[in-house]
């Protein structure tokens, strides 16, 4: 790395400020001489590096012309090794001043670390055996007016890669990979939902009314139609009056928008696919969704088995599914499936330690989740379907004929983390405006998470609804596992962040 462009990390202020002096000066020289690298517009490429590395016998002693930003430099008296670094990876550049003149190898001796250049020049080998371009020309395409950091280390402080992405994806290529796999994952799933006869739509961002889901919306104001509007938290009801209109099989990528805490599980914006079959039920969308994840596994990673937060997992088909009642009664002891009445329910809580969320009513169902959430969870590491949700937390579940008390619903777990939601869809509007009801009314009562009374579709589902299999699936989730990740802000592009204060 030449002399003038130390790392930033750990130098004085004064130092760093001298080092952005320095490369605007050399930017002003170049202004001055009626060659500013901005006014460049476009630089035609013949090649990328994968492409002359891997077809070495085919460029060999051909000319190509290259262009990428100079990730390392290195001076040995009439010649000049840089690393430049291009879409496809990294490629070694030999200037010599004999073949380019002094003029422009002095341009080159002042060209920094981080400025983009584009070259024409002859493949070969160097006698190290390394894959080389011979430069005839080096022009600056961009002046990089900030360093970067220091090349051995990186950019390595995790709030800063999260912050400044642009610097994190030029220095780390593992960051470059792990974005890699969201995009092919994301294909796999869009692949996959195509083949069955899927169709993708798109549903409102906006709405004016929060439903689909149990949590807090994001509050936003329409000026025109002067009235509050919110942020989708969900994008279930939309998709599932199209499963009304007659769009048998359909899904939908999307943003969805929660106003929630923050942590290595949560952010405030995040991507699921939700997605409706008519004429299927829960067990339908498990074999799915089983069938999705695993042959995500096999064709990303080239296996079922996936390490994630130091567990070695197993995702060959083949889950075991078990009711949230029995999870709850092998691993704390409580058979909420033996009470007859709330208080037997809220007795057995608290002897292992659980109640309620504050400001809410205690009910057997509602307890019997907070022991799954709280005592169960983080105990359940391989693949696991947990079936049979209690309505209270299900308010758009088909309840299950056998015990009305629970639902036709669903979560695959892995390494502690909810990976879908799943249900056999509620299609009776009598059931479903009962619901509603009561959700509106624990909203009135203080409870922002609850969901708002939709008319209107409750009006969809007395044209008639099928029955119908339905599911959410969260993308980063299913993103960290294939690239071992541990939080969702290593799988987001730009993670939400607090503003940095001065």
């Amino acid at each position: 790395m030449n002399n003038d462009d130390p790392s930033p990390e750990g130098e004085a202020e004064q130092d760093i400020s001298e080092i952005l002096q320095i490369r605007r000066d050399k930017l002003k020289t170049l202004q001055d001489e009626g060659r500013d690298p901005f006014h460049i517009t476009r630089f035609e490429r013949t090649a990328l590096s994968a492409e002359v590395r891997d077809g070495f016998d085919v460029y060999e002693n051909s000319d190509v012309t290259m262009a990428g930003r100079i990730m390392a430099k290195r001076g040995m008296g009439k010649a000049i090794f840089m690393d430049i670094s291009d879409d496809k990876g990294r490629i070694q550049l030999y200037v010599k001043l004999d073949d380019i003149g002094e003029s422009s190898f002095s341009d080159v001796r002042r060209l920094d670390v981080g400025d983009i250049i584009g070259v024409t020049g002859f493949v070969f080998k160097t006698r190290m055996g390394e894959i080389s371009v011979h430069c005839k020309t080096v022009t600056l395409l961009a002046k990089s007016l900030h360093p970067l950091p220091e090349k051995y280390h990186g950019l390595t402080n995790q709030e800063l890669k999260y912050r400044r992405r642009y610097v994190d994806l030029i220095m780390n290529p593992s960051t470059r990979a792990t974005f890699e796999t969201r995009c092919a994952f994301i294909k796999h799933v869009r692949s996959f939902l195509d083949g069955r006869g899927y169709m993708e739509v798109e549903t409102p961002v906006l709405n004016t009314l929060s439903g689909g889901a149990t949590a807090r919306p994001f509050v936003t104001r329409h000026n025109t139609l002067g009235l509050d509007m919110y942020m989708r938290i969900a994008t279930e009801l939309h998709l599932k009056r199209l499963i009304v209109g007659g769009i048998e099989r359909v899904y939908e990528v999307g943003r969805i928008f929660r106003n929630e805490g923050m942590d290595t599980k949560h952010n405030p914006e995040f991507t699921t696919v939700e997605l409706y079959e008519a004429y299927s039920d829960y067990n339908d969308m498990m074999d799915l969704f089983e069938e999705l994840l695993s042959s995500a596994a096999l064709s990303i990673s080239g296996g079922y088995e996936i390490p994630w937060q130091g567990a070695a997992l197993d995702l060959s088909p083949g889950w075991p599914r078990i009711t949230m009642a029995d999870a709850v009664r092998e691993h704390t002891g409580v058979d909420f499936m033996s009470f007859s009445s709330v208080g037997d329910s809220v007795s057995a809580a608290k002897e292992i330690g659980v109640r309620m969320p504050d400001g809410k009513e205690p009910s057997w169902g509602g307890l019997l989740y907070e022991c799954f959430d709280q005592r169960v969870e983080d105990n359940l590491i391989q693949p696991v379907f947990i079936t049979d949700h209690p309505v209270e937390v299900s308010p758009l579940a088909k309840r299950k004929t056998a015990d009305p008390r629970l639902t036709e619903r669903f979560e695959a777990f892995i390494c502690r983390s909810e990976m879908c939601n799943a249900f056999s869809e509620l299609n009776d509007p009598i059931d479903q405006k009962q619901r509603f009801l009561r959700q509106a009314a624990m909203r009135s009562a203080g409870d922002l998470e609850a969901g708002m009374m939709d008319d209107d579709f409750i009006d969809a589902l007395e044209y008639g609804m099928p029955p119908t299999g339905g599911m959410g699936v969260g993308i980063d989730r299913c993103v960290m596992m294939l690239t071992n990740n541990s939080s969702i802000r290593d799988v987001l592009l730009f993670p939400t962040m607090k503003p940095m204060m001065d």
